[in-house]
């Protein structure tokens, strides 16, 4: 078998939770991290990064991306070669966009490649979704598409949302950031019975709604009791934009991931209209964001490689 000199890798952000979907759905989406890791003669470890936001990435071995990259050699009982790992970031950091899912994909699908491909994708995911502690980025960002994960006797059961084509993703990003754990120390440790049980029927509600790209479904469905309630205290203007969304023809706006980023479901002719009402109602409150409308993304993570 030949070596594989180097392989470049292309992951997707995500957006977890879709309102009641908390830590077990996600979605990716049309943005995208890429990652060329190149074996070096001479060893050690080179770790190059571009984009907006390079500086704030380790370029060390504490790197999450190149954790994953060892992990993977680790759990085949091998050592990792000397490698250059050249980074370029379109993903941003910390916003509730699965940047941390890109790295430990983007690593380990790396290293799977350079190894020859000793794990399978499931594998490869079950990996994945250790290293990251719940499934809802990892999985999308690996498999492409709007996904379901639930815990099976064994592992993971991992279920394939259908999405209605119309169905368009507007964010607003702010330019402040908001970090997992951070937003994780917010919620309550115990819910009540009649929030599981909202929540449960808003779930089945946004999975028909997503399927079926009916507005009415989608704006109930996208309520939630779980996280959003005592996260929306640690992003100021959440009100004026979510106002601003569904005035503009949002079907709603739910809050990406862990956030601060904020996300609205819409059509394509509406999404112009809500992308610039988003903005703009977050700049009334002094926080600048960047705007972007997004298609779902079907690959999930992809590779080429060389040599």
């Amino acid at each position: 078998m030949s070596v594989i000199s180097s392989v470049t890798v292309t992951v997707p952000a995500t957006t977890a939770n879709l309102g009641p979907g908390f830590d077990c759905i996600g979605a990716a989406l049309t943005l995208y991290n890429q990652v060329k890791f190149t074996r070096l003669d001479q060893g050690g470890l080179i770790i190059q990064v571009t984009g907006a936001e390079a500086e704030q990435v380790q370029t060390d071995e504490s790197n999450l991306l190149y954790q994953a990259f060892s992990k993977l050699y680790q759990y085949i009982d091998q050592t990792p070669p000397s490698v250059k790992i050249e980074i370029g970031l379109d993903v941003p950091l910390a916003r509730g966009l699965g940047s941390s899912a890109t790295a430990i994909v983007g690593g380990l699908v790396g290293a799977n490649q350079l190894a020859g491909e000793p794990l399978s994708v499931s594998q490869v995911m079950e990996l994945a979704i250790a290293m990251e502690g719940h499934p809802d980025n990892v999985v999308p960002a690996l498999l492409g598409g709007c996904r379901l994960a639930a815990t099976a006797a064994v592992g993971w059961e991992i279920c394939d949302v259908p999405w209605h084509q119309d169905i368009v993703t507007v964010l607003a990003i702010p330019n402040f950031e908001l970090s997992t754990s951070e937003a994780r120390r917010v919620l309550p440790t115990e819910f009540s019975r009649a929030d599981a049980i909202f929540n449960t029927a808003h779930l089945g509600l946004l999975l028909r709604g997503l399927e079926t790209g009916k507005r009415e479904w989608l704006t109930a469905a996208l309520q939630d009791k779980l996280h959003q309630p005592y996260r929306q205290a640690l992003i100021p203007g959440y009100d004026a934009v979510n106002r601003a969304a569904v005035a503009a023809g949002a079907y709603g706006m739910v809050i990406s991931g862990a956030g601060p980023t904020l996300l609205a479901l819409t059509n394509a002719e509406s999404a112009p209209q809500v992308e610039a009402a988003m903005t703009t109602a977050w700049k009334t409150t002094g926080i600048i964001a960047v705007g972007r409308a997004l298609s779902l993304d079907h690959q999930g993570a992809t590779s080429f490689h060389e040599g």
